[in-house]
């Protein structure tokens, strides 16, 4: 019996999705000031919107994976952990939360990208996009098995996301200019040392040209 192959190059319609992460309003249009002006800086949104317009040109599927978290913080366990997000000390009194809550106006998936009529939003609860979702059902009945990832932050959603399609024999892209973390050199880091190992990291550029 033939071993399953992932070789393909190619990012058509026929295996490929396209796979927006953590794209709510308050994250790519945040009050933070500094934060805008690096994700202006760094071209984030732009460079999803090129993403999805390609993936839509060539009639690939788009998943939208959301955190959709309780207001009351019913759906969240508090842990304890040396430091917050930004690796500031913490306190037990005052543990990491999510930062985005349902039925807020930053809930809303930024209108740059919204959905369109045959995209899938999938609502998620932790850093993974597959944990306790049906994403992989999704994607196993239209028979994708390549998935191009784009969001943030790099070091948190996006490497969860990217260990859990590595480990169910997905093929995965990572859209390098279309990711983004400020803390440090932390997107460097997966980009350079940890991602390769896992799928290709390769532009949004480079992944447009593949759809065709």
């Amino acid at each position: 019996m033939a071993a399953i192959s992932r070789l393909d190059p190619s990012l058509g319609a026929s295996h490929a999705a396209l796979l927006l992460f953590d794209t709510l309003h308050g994250y790519l249009h945040p009050k933070d000031e500094v934060k805008a002006k690096f994700l202006k800086e760094k071209n984030i949104l732009p460079n999803m919107q090129r993403l999805l317009q390609g993936a839509r040109k060539h009639g690939l599927v788009t998943f939208y994976a959301i955190g959709a978290h309780d207001a009351d913080g019913a759906d969240w366990v508090a842990r304890l952990t040396d430091t917050d997000m930004n690796l500031n000390p913490i306190t037990q009194d005052r543990p990491i939360g999510a930062a985005i809550h349902k039925g807020s106006a930053d809930f809303e998936i930024a209108a740059e990208i919204a959905p369109g009529p045959h995209d899938v939003v999938v609502p998620k609860h932790r850093w993974s996009a597959f944990l306790h979702t049906d994403l992989e059902f999704q994607l196993k009945v239209r028979n994708l098995h390549t998935i191009i990832l784009a969001g943030g932050s790099t070091d948190v959603g996006i490497a969860s996301t990217a260990f859990a399609v590595r480990d169910l024999d997905i093929g995965l892209v990572l859209a390098r200019d279309a990711c983004y973390a400020m803390r440090g050199p932390n997107h460097d880091f997966f980009m350079d040392r940890v991602f390769p190992r896992m799928g290709r990291v390769m532009s949004v550029d480079d992944a447009l040209r593949l759809m065709g």
